[in-house]
């Protein structure tokens, strides 16, 4: 399959996922169970006093509307040299768990912006979720060049070369981890997977 016919794949289906949601919400809202005597339970009020908010349009919840994803991410395909929007389109793409669309959106972003720190972060990130280990450790030293005191980034980098099978430069990165902060909670299991 080429990478056309990928692309178009990804975008019918977030449009899929986008209009069941908004399908979803609209009979939810206008034809949800009413509250009656034989159905007490359908009335909000009745719900327990830890129960999470039912995210109906009077909770404030704050989360984005899908016209508004799919504006985010229309307009960054709109304006390939908006470095914020492919940002924000990632991220979008990122949130639902998408990563191959979050990373072509990171891909654009590094092409306007090559030494953003938190872009090269972002890319090592998705790369390591995509368990593409090579990627993901040159993306991880490119950020180091920009704050080699970045825990979070040594972190994640000893995580992808122990997942990666490399030992050695695992051992490396762990060491400058313990020196950036020797109480690092993942330090330990580290080690653990690092015993000979």
């Amino acid at each position: 399959m080429n990478k056309e016919s990928y692309l178009y794949g990804i975008i019918g289906l977030l449009a899929g996922l986008i209009i069941g949601y908004i399908g979803t919400n609209y009979l939810n809202q206008n034809y949800g169970a009413a509250p009656t005597a034989n159905n007490p339970a359908a009335s909000p009020n009745n719900l327990p006093p830890d129960h999470p908010p039912t995210g109906n349009a009077q909770s404030g919840s704050g989360s984005s509307q899908p016209a508004d994803v799919m504006a985010v991410i229309e307009q960054a395909r709109n304006e390939p040299s908006n470095f914020e929007a492919q940002m924000q389109a990632a991220s979008m793409f990122k949130q639902i768990n998408r990563h191959e669309g979050a990373l072509e959106f990171y891909d654009r972003a590094h092409k306007i912006k090559p030494d953003d720190f938190n872009l090269l972060a972002a890319l090592g990130e998705t790369n390591l979720v995509l368990k593409r280990y090579e990627e993901t450790e040159r993306w991880y030293r490119l950020a180091l060049k920009q704050n080699p005191r970045h825990e979070e980034t040594w972190q994640n980098l000893t995580q992808a070369l122990i997942e990666k099978g490399d030992k050695a430069a695992a051992r490396e990165s762990l060491k400058r981890l313990e020196q950036t902060n020797p109480n690092n909670q993942a330090i330990a299991q580290f080690r653990s997977q690092l015993q000979p």
